[in-house]
């Protein structure tokens, strides 16, 4: 390894540990990520002539150039994907579509809300993504469960199902959708062989957590109404709106299969048609503020935008290790220290995914590992399932794992140490549990074709 290339290395670890300690540099992690990707490309710059070599003068840097926007190419379709999806939950949202979502989990049981919240948390960020459930979930338990106290272990369980829900979902986590977009994953091959492990992932933590939970909720008329009146759609209006957005989003898969197109288009497709028809309802709504204000040329603003330059910017740092060989390197000293078991290499991954973000784990591991034609690392191959899995579910670990952790963290003031203490044990159970239950499906199928 060149000295030229170590110092890339360095470069992006001290981006990295930057991104890691923002809560107490108080930077956000968008600027650190930027910075990290701009430092690591002018360095490969610098020595562009050891990474192509028999390349000069004007010839070199019109091919190191060339490098740089096939990988910006690559990234791009994420970034736009996860762009047009954020804009499609805002624009149910802010309309009120999640409206009725709360009217169906109206119950006094502990035990039967708990069992609601889970599944439909779920089955939600299948459909959305993990935080943007999370935020709704957490909308909807704030009318149903007033005491703080008893809030935070339904709050706590929110982070579990969203991250299952994510994880058997090529829409559901932003990892699930990088792995989707680079192709080594296909919708119909994640759903059906991560589903039951993301399941069993999330019942046993709630099999547990039911027993601490045994008494009947109090909750008052005014915390159940429903605020319709803070809508400008009328009841009718607010479903269409989210039976677009969902079924959408649910739609894109089946658009991606007939047209063959990348997911971002089929996305943007979907936006499209919402846009229309959310204008068309608003027609009768222009006069007034709400009316102005929810329209989706406004709701734009409101996208969080250092979340895009954040991938944008990790995304492309992640590129230049790829570019410069630091990721086949360390992948082929991982499967030399694991005896290439793929569920020891995933599993350590999901591990560290409950510390650091799961964003940049992915798409090291996509680049440390090229897709193969046939075996484990083929497409729906066991090392890029398993890596769906254990980077969504391994987040949960620690509250500070994964985006819904730390948004709920921030909703409901949940402390590190509490979470650590009540919910983080339950967590891993599931976790190894989800592995195990892999493991058993595979070993059966084995079995049985024998």
């Amino acid at each position: 390894m060149t000295s030229l290339t170590l110092a890339i290395v360095f470069a992006f670890i001290v981006g990295y540990f930057f991104i890691a300690i923002e809560s107490f540099t108080k930077v956000n992690k968008a600027a650190i990520a930027l910075l990290t990707l701009v430092v690591c490309w002018t360095l490969f710059m610098f020595g562009a002539g050891d990474y192509l070599p028999g390349l000069s003068g004007d010839d070199l840097y019109n091919q190191a150039s060339s490098a740089i926007e096939k990988h910006l190419g690559s990234t791009s379709t994420t970034l736009f994907f996860l762009m047009g999806a954020m804009t499609i939950v805002e624009i149910v949202d802010q309309n009120g579509g999640f409206d009725f979502v709360r009217k169906a989990l109206h119950t006094t049981s502990e035990r039967k809300l708990l069992w609601q919240i889970a599944f439909m948390t779920f089955f939600l960020s299948a459909i959305l993504d993990n935080m943007t459930t999370a935020i709704v979930m957490i909308m909807i338990l704030r009318k149903l469960v007033s005491k703080h106290e008893d809030r935070i272990i339904f709050a706590s369980l929110v982070i579990i199902a969203a991250n299952a829900g994510g994880a058997f979902s090529p829409i559901g986590d932003v990892t699930t959708i990088m792995l989707w977009n680079k192709g080594v994953i296909t919708p119909l091959g994640v759903i059906s062989e991560v589903f039951v492990p993301s399941v069993v992932s999330l019942v046993v933590p709630v099999l547990i957590m039911q027993y601490s939970l045994k008494g009947r909720l109090v909750t008052s008329d005014s915390n159940l109404k429903i605020d319709s009146h803070v809508f400008e759609f009328d009841d009718f209006q607010r479903k269409v709106i989210f039976f677009l957005g969902v079924g959408g989003l649910i739609f894109v898969p089946i658009f991606k299969s007939i047209t063959h197109l990348p997911p971002f288009v089929g996305i943007l497709f979907v936006l499209a048609i919402l846009w229309i028809v959310s204008e068309i309802f608003y027609r009768n709504h222009h006069h007034t503020n709400a009316g102005m204000n929810n329209r989706v040329s406004n709701l734009l603003s409101k996208i969080d935008l250092s979340t895009i330059l954040f991938f944008l910017g990790i995304l492309m740092a992640v590129s230049c290790l790829e570019q410069v060989g630091v990721l086949q390197t360390l992948g082929t000293w991982l499967n030399q220290v694991s005896n290439g078991n793929h569920y020891i290499v995933t599993g350590v991954i999901g591990l560290v995914s409950s510390v650091v973000d799961n964003v940049p784990l992915v798409a090291g591991c996509m680049g440390m590992y090229p897709i193969q034609a046939v075996g484990d690392m083929a497409v729906d191959g066991i090392f890029w399932q398993l890596l769906a899995y254990c980077a969504g579910v391994g987040g949960s670990i620690l509250i500070i794992g994964s985006a819904a952790g730390v948004v709920v963290m921030g909703l409901e003031k949940i402390t590190f140490g509490w979470y650590m203490k009540h919910v983080s044990w339950l967590a891993l159970v599931g976790y190894l549990s989800g592995i195990l239950s892999y493991w058993l499906i595979r070993a059966f199928l084995f079995t049985a074709s024998l």
